[in-house]
This record gives C-alpha cells, sequence and structure tokens, in this order.
C-alpha cells in the first residue's frame, strides 16, 4: 500500500541480506532481458507469447493477441508521427475506436467483463474481439495514412471512420451469429489456476 512495483524493487536491492541475492539476480536477469528485447523486439514476441501458454491461452488466441499487440504498436507510431501527444491524446483516439467498434468506451467493456482496475482488457477478449479490435486499428492507421491527417482532431477524425468499419463488420458478423460477438468472458484465473501461474513463472525464473 505504501510504494508502486518500482519502489518495491528498489528497497529488494538494498537489502543486505544474503537470502536478498537471488531477488537481485532475478531483477538484473530481467532488466538484461528488456535490454535484448529493445535490440530485438522479436525477442519480446516469444516471450509474450510463452508467458499467456504458461497461463493456459490457446494457441489461436495467442496468435490473435500478438497481431493486436503488432496493430496498436503501429498505430501508435503513426500518431506520434502526426502530431498526436501520448498520454491523454491516446487515450480518448482509443476510446473512440472502442465505442465506435463495440458500441462501448473501454472503462465499459471492463465493467462488461467484470475486470479491475488494473487488469488489461486485451488479455480478456476473445479471439473476434481481439480481431474486431486488430480492424479498427488497422483501418484508422491506413486512414491516418491516406488522409495525411495532423493534429489532434484530423487523427480523431480518423480513428471515427476506423472504428466504424469494425462496427461495420461486428454487426454484420452478430446478424449472422445471431447473437453479441461482446462478450462477458474473461480470462480471470481462480484459485487453482493461480497456483498453476505462481508454480509456472518459478519455472521461468530457475
Amino acid at each position: 500500500d505504501a510504494g508502486n512495483i518500482e519502489t518495491i524493487f528498489r528497497i529488494m536491492q538494498s537489502v543486505p541480506s544474503p537470502k536478498a541475492e537471488p531477488f537481485k539476480k532475478w531483477i538484473a536477469k530481467v532488466g538484461f532481458e528488456r535490454i535484448e528485447e529493445t535490440r530485438d523486439p522479436e525477442k519480446a514476441i516469444r516471450r509474450a507469447m510463452i508467458a499467456y501458454r504458461l497461463k493456459g491461452y490457446p494457441d489461436e488466441w495467442i496468435n490473435a493477441r500478438v497481431r493486436t499487440i503488432l496493430s496498436r504498436k503501429e498505430l501508435t507510431s503513426e500518431w506520434a508521427k502526426r502530431g498526436v501527444s501520448e498520454g491523454l491524446q491516446y487515450a480518448i483516439l482509443t476510446n473512440i475506436i472502442s465505442e465506435e467498434t463495440f458500441d462501448l468506451d473501454t472503462q465499459e467493456h471492463k465493467t462488461h467483463k467484470s475486470l479491475g482496475k488494473t487488469d488489461n482488457l486485451r488479455d480478456h477478449m476473445t479471439d473476434l474481439e481481439l480481431i474486431l479490435t486488430m480492424l479498427g486499428e488497422k483501418s484508422t492507421t491506413s486512414i491516418a495514412s491516406a488522409r495525411d491527417a495532423r493534429g489532434f482532431e484530423e487523427n480523431k477524425s480518423a480513428a471515427n471512420s476506423g472504428g466504424k468499419i469494425a462496427g461495420d463488420a461486428r454487426r454484420n458478423l452478430e446478424k449472422q451469429l445471431k447473437r453479441s460477438v461482446v462478450s462477458k468472458e474473461n480470462y480471470l484465473p481462480g484459485r487453482e489456476q493461480q497456483d498453476q501461474l505462481v508454480e509456472g513463472d518459478s519455472k521461468l525464473l530457475e
């Protein structure tokens, strides 16, 4: 309650006890891995895939999730080039795409899935929700580039158009399925699964 993760890591590094050495080595290992991932982003993708498998996600879902990671990176890179400020403006544009795609903003989507404040929404989407999310983001990226959108307002218009393309696809699919694509399903672990995750994470550190 008194410190964030960074503070806890610094406390661990400062503890003058042999018992703290395994934790210090782990922190150093994680730091080294992050530097390696900066040099070679494919390593980060492979690490993410391993982590999702340990958590019990199916391969089809993992493939869709990785594609959304790449589409998100492409979109934010495009926004950065076009004068959109990271932080609040990114969040606003992301919400616009989400609302156009799912008729729910990001927080409403999390609430629909009974997720907590710190839960990552995309880690709890179905593969169909992930695919539609990617469609909205890829469409927005392409439209922003085609229009040569500059600044927040022009990219806001592109986000509306890109999200609408994904929203139209969702509605057409729902007509065929005769059910909503927006699911209440999540991947929140029960007690048994949490124990498996702890065991799996421990093996990764060995």
